[in-house]
């Protein structure tokens, strides 16, 4: 589980890397899916991007699918 962390703008999470819960910076990038140039207006979409402060290690996930 997530929790908020005072030392900046983090969040403390298990990153799967390390192996242990450390700080992540965490932020909404809105991404375009389609490689259609016709199309690409239409397939934004917001994705949850968590990196760890300890490894650098970052992972994403699609927010509709969350």
């Amino acid at each position: 589980m997530a929790t908020t962390d005072d030392s900046f703008n983090g969040i403390t999470e298990h990153c799967e890397d390390c192996d242990l819960e450390t700080l992540h910076e965490v932020s909404v990038q809105i991404r375009t899916e389609s490689l259609k140039k016709e199309n690409a207006q239409f397939s934004r979409e917001p994705y949850r991007v968590s990196e760890c402060q300890r490894c650098g290690n970052r992972s994403s996930q699609r927010m509709n699918n969350a």
